[in-house]
């Protein structure tokens, strides 16, 4: 059963509709990678899900359901038992996520506090203990420190000590080995994986790396332009693509066996002047008269679904 149901999403930021109808579902215990180019509305929609849309933004449609409860008609009180305790996020950047002016363990502590009702000692104690659990040499010490005092590896993991403080039912974890070296992300990439294996957490991985998304998540769903375009489990998504905008992603990755990278040709598009068809024809290959019209996801298999009017002709290429 899921724990987390999205459906037909919409954010409307002004007069512009950022999450065109959005829909997935997360289990516990589940990674889903959500993959797409920058600007594509993936970080979007962890903010939606996490009630933390810019000021001018809102849900304009559809719902998000957190154990069958609808969360898009909460206030700020609600969202703030629900925040930090049942969702959790880690961010990109975790020297910017960070209060420079705060101790390490003082932030830590606050999420125990806050969700847990402890004492200010008994928060402490605890900080540390996450401190030590998620890897970060010396935690008692580091606990005393301030975040530019730490490399970025391990701000990183104080991030991660934040959001899996009170046992989060859904971890968003936003790009969260962008600032990071090659050795390093794999290091933190495994270190939420374990945590979610131990605590039971549905894991939302968002990236714009869709074979590092492949490697680590049971399902996967590929955004552009606000619209999910093709979900299905991620062996049969990368093995058998069939959108041909995944297929471009894909081709894009890095090859030994190749002497340059394929590019996507064109642009996203703005999503202040979308048209009503497909939002990806003016780059796609396979484009043609009927993709004046926006196509609904089709049924590649019994689990595996894309937005392409020519969904046959893409799994065949």
């Amino acid at each position: 059963m899921a724990i987390l149901e999205v459906r037909d999403l919409e954010v409307t930021i002004g007069s512009s509709t950022i999450l065109r109808g959005i829909s997935f579902d997360l289990e516990a215990g589940q990674t889903l990678g959500v993959v797409g180019e920058s600007g594509c509305g993936k970080s979007m929609t962890g903010f939606a899900v996490m009630g933390m849309l810019p000021a001018a933004g809102c849900v304009s449609n559809g719902s998000i359901k957190l154990d069958g409860r609808d969360l898009t008609s909460l206030d700020a009180k609600g969202w703030q038992e629900i925040r930090g305790k049942q969702i959790a996020l880690v961010m990109q950047d975790p020297f910017t996520s960070l209060n420079p002016m705060m101790r390490i363990g003082d932030q830590i502590a606050e999420v125990f506090m806050l969700h847990q009702g402890f004492d200010k000692k008994t928060a402490w104690v605890e900080s540390v203990k996450m401190l030590d659990r998620v890897g970060v040499p010396a935690p008692e010490s580091a606990a005393s420190r301030y975040p530019h005092q730490l490399s970025g590896g391990q701000r990183q993991r104080v991030v991660i000590a934040i959001a899996f403080a009170c046992k989060p039912k859904v971890l968003i974890a936003d790009e969260p080995t962008t600032a990071l070296d090659v050795t390093l992300q794999a290091q933190i990439l495994r270190l939420i994986l374990e945590l979610k294996e131990t605590e039971g957490t549905a894991v939302m991985l968002i990236s714009h790396d869709i074979g590092v998304i492949g490697a680590l998540s049971k399902r996967i769903a590929v955004v552009y332009a606000g619209r999910v375009v093709e979900s299905g489990p991620s062996e049969e998504v990368l093995r058998k693509p069939a959108h041909p905008y995944t297929r471009a992603l894909l081709a894009a990755l890095p090859n030994p066996d190749r002497k340059q990278l394929d590019s996507i040709p064109g642009q996203p598009p703005d999503l202040r002047e979308l048209s009503s068809g497909c939002a990806f024809a003016p780059r796609c290959p396979l484009a043609g008269p009927d993709c004046t019209e926006q196509p609904p996801l089709q049924i590649a298999s019994k689990v595996h679904f894309a937005a392409c009017w020519r969904v046959n002709e893409t799994i065949s290429v």
